[in-house]
């Protein structure tokens, strides 16, 4: 399998949440990690994302 990795931008188009709470629910260890590619450059596991939302779901059913 081909590990995706991807900015912010998507990350947020994905989940539908901003910026601000993506940060705050990492900080409460409620939302996958970044990965750090540089200084200026984090990425996320696409496949971690798409787990996250799924899981979300699962609650709500």
């Amino acid at each position: 399998m081909i590990m995706k990795l991807i900015k912010l931008k998507d990350v947020m188009n994905l989940t539908s949440l901003s910026r601000a709470t993506i940060y705050r629910f990492m900080a409460q260890q409620q939302f996958p990690k970044q990965v750090v590619l540089s200084a200026r450059s984090v990425v996320w596991r696409e496949s971690e994302i798409i787990e996250w939302i799924e899981e979300k779901c699962a609650e709500r059913d």
